[in-house]
């Protein structure tokens, strides 16, 4: 099997300056790629901010003989958004991958959370890859070429204390499909990736289990994704410890009252155990999926 390289490739990588971001930066790096790193050097809840962490990794790249320039640029805005692509463009002339990692936590249980523990942490996931991936899909269209992974969560299926983490990581996927739908004619593929891992966001949460789930352990699969080998594109995947697996939304056949049914709830009670049967289901890759399903129903 011929190695994966990126020469010739321009990445961002946002949230670069440490945990798993650093371990995209560098292998995307060390495979010849030339590399934004993008940190804002805040602490986990998204305040504070210095240029440090950004810069130590550009170091570390630029020791090995990579090419790297730091950005210091939040996330959370459409003007950095904006200059962390105008970044790449300037010192390398182009984008060709975006690894939306940056992320702060608010964890709260729901009566608790404050409605600023909601915006930032929306602010900075879901509006951040927003900010960042418009200008990037701008400059890929041009150039018929790109690679989006967006970090998604296992939050998504439900953990205590999220419901603005969880709400943010669930958007990432919608976002995700979508540009997977709009980038298709242009060669821009888009992907998620849902890591576990050890980081300074996580140490609480998973405690001594965590040392096994290494950032390292996650970086494999984001390069993948990020390649010229990848051809999936609307894909979500976990990545944790060593263990890679598809994640998927799937539509099952259901239940059909027939064309002009007048349902009522009790018809539903009456047929949940078809409504809610899980064989047989498809994964839809659009809109259209659905539509076309349904179309068949009633042809």
């Amino acid at each position: 099997m011929t190695d994966i390289s990126f020469d010739g490739r321009v990445a961002i990588v946002t949230g670069a300056g440490g945990g798993i971001g650093r371990t995209y930066a560098l292998d995307l790096a060390r495979r010849g790629a030339q590399v934004v790193v993008n940190d804002l050097g805040g602490s986990v809840d998204g305040t504070g901010g210095e240029h440090t962490a950004a810069q130590k990794v550009v170091d570390e790249i630029t020791a090995a003989g990579g090419e790297a320039v730091p950005n210091y640029d939040s996330v959370s805005t459409p003007e950095g958004g904006e200059s962390i692509v105008k970044t790449a463009v300037d010192a390398f002339g182009k984008v060709d991958i975006v690894v939306n990692n940056a992320g702060i936590l608010r964890d709260k249980s729901f009566l608790k959370m404050e409605w600023s523990d909601l915006d930032a942490v929306l602010d900075v996931h879901l509006k951040g890859a927003f900010y960042v991936s418009r200008p990037a899909f701008a400059v890929m269209k041009e150039h018929n070429y790109g690679r989006f992974v967006f970090t998604a969560s296992n939050a998504t299926f439900g953990n205590f204390g999220q419901t603005n983490y969880g709400a943010a990581k669930a958007g990432l996927i919608g976002l995700s499909n979508v540009l997977a739908v709009e980038g298709a004619r242009a060669g821009i593929l888009s992907n998620v990736i849902m890591p576990v891992a050890f980081t300074r966001m996580t140490e609480e949460l998973l405690g001594d289990f965590g040392k096994v789930l290494t950032a390292e352990s996650i970086t494999p699969m984001v390069t993948y994704l990020c390649s010229e080998a990848n051809t999936t594109t609307h894909g979500a995947f976990s990545a944790a410890g060593g263990r890679y697996a598809k994640v998927f939304t799937g539509l099952a056949p259901g239940w059909f009252a027939g064309a002009g049914a007048d349902v009522t709830a009790e018809d539903i009670a009456a047929h949940y155990d078809e409504i809610t049967a899980e064989e047989g289901y498809i994964v839809p890759q659009s809109t259209q999926d659905e539509i076309m399903a349904l179309a068949g129903l009633f042809s």
